[in-house]
């Protein structure tokens, strides 16, 4: 691969051509992540935590950001420099395990003003997804796939013997339970911990917050024990009832009819409009990359002619060679070529195709058109790139 990227060569090797820890070429990859400079940048930046008081939780300079991107691209929290930032990530837990942050909730949304470890649906559920995936392959922690769907190996064994959940590290399985406790009939609110008081979020109180949703379900999906819980569907019904609310008043199809779900009005401040179909990275707020990674580990979604939809949404966005560059950027991360607008970018690339792989790997489903964009067997993948 003459990727420049080696975070993109290692997970490209692991994850879409099945190559395990011990070969030479993903150790090579791995090592040389560890040590390039802006990965060291990185780590550095997360050391600072708690990074300041999280004012507004799309803030892409925040340390809780850098924290789940180093995890993403597979750093581990035995490796240099990580156990420091682990110990003080989870030197502040709740009650029941949740992780807690430095907020500053204004008195106008029914905060003090003060900078206060505390935690919301916004905040906890993104740093537990990002601890569990620092966890796992260490300390007995099985490594698991980050391409397979739920339901297909290596996740079936997980799942049914509980694996996962007992080798976790007891603080992040109860934060785990605790956050699938919460979900309502129709998907996470935005909530917070007991002590905010009368803090809540924009809109109704009884309606579900998208980017909640989303952070919940990215985070529950590295605990496979936790699948049958009937909180994931109700997650996963509110995004893509909200998509399918935007196709229709956007004009793009027509409204359901029969014993078709009804499409649920836009929730109060969240849009699936031009923005949102802009590919974007990293996975911080609301839109259609982050939604995809969110849903495409739950098999049951695949066949859902929403999701299909989606999928077929992002897959159009590459170029004739089945790169993908950026719709929109972080200005922060500018300089990482995910930040840039005019040219493909190897990790957008590689994120688009796990996605799709995940999809390709259900059995029961009915194929998504990888032909039009991205058609490519395992072995050819890192071609993309």
């Amino acid at each position: 691969m003459s990727c420049d990227e080696p975070w993109t060569r290692y997970r490209t090797l692991v994850d879409l051509l099945d190559r395990p820890e011990s070969d030479l070429d993903v150790a090579v990859a791995r090592a040389a992540m560890l040590a390039h400079p802006d990965v060291q940048n990185l780590i550095a930046a997360a050391a600072t935590w708690s990074g300041g008081p999280i004012k507004r939780h799309n803030d892409a300079s925040h340390a809780l950001h850098k924290l789940t991107v180093l995890a993403e691209m597979g750093v581990r929290a035995d490796d240099p420099g990580m156990p420091e930032i682990m110990r003080a990530t989870m030197a502040h837990l709740s009650e029941d395990g949740v992780p807690l942050s430095l907020l500053n909730i204004a008195p106008a949304f029914g905060g003090t003003g003060q900078d206060t470890w505390t935690w919301m649906m916004c905040d906890a559920p993104a740093l537990l997804y990002a601890l569990l995936l620092f966890h796992e392959g260490i300390d007995g922690t099985p490594p698991l796939s980050r391409s397979a769907p739920f339901g297909e190996p290596p996740w079936a064994g997980d799942m049914h013997a509980g694996a996962t959940s007992a080798t976790l590290p007891p603080t992040l399985t109860s934060a785990a339970n605790h956050l699938a406790s919460l979900v309502s009939d129709n998907g996470w609110h935005c909530t917070g911990a007991p002590e905010l008081g009368r803090f809540r979020g924009p809109g109704k109180r009884a309606d579900p917050c998208p980017i909640a949703n989303v952070l919940a379900l990215k985070a529950l999906a590295r605990v496979p024990a936790l699948y049958p819980a009937a909180g994931i569907r109700s997650g996963v019904e509110m995004l893509l009832a909200h998509w399918e609310y935007s196709q229709v008043a956007r004009g793009e199809q027509a409204a359901p009819g029969g014993d078709a779900p009804q499409i649920t009005p836009k929730p109060y401040l969240f849009g699936c409009g031009g923005n949102y179909r802009k590919l974007k990275y990293p996975f911080i707020w609301y839109d259609i990359l982050h939604v995809l990674e969110a849903l495409s580990p739950y098999p049951f979604v695949h066949g859902d002619r929403r999701f299909q939809g989606m999928v077929s949404r992002a897959i159009s966005l590459a170029d004739n060679d089945g790169r993908f560059t950026a719709g929109a950027m972080y200005m922060p991360w500018k300089g990482w070529s995910f930040a840039d607008k005019k040219q493909p970018s190897p990790w957008l690339t590689f994120l688009v195709l796990r996605m799709q792989r995940r999809v390709a790997g259900t059995a029961t489903r009915s194929r998504v058109s990888g032909d039009q964009a991205l058609g490519r067997n395992a072995g050819n993948l890192s071609n993309s790139l």
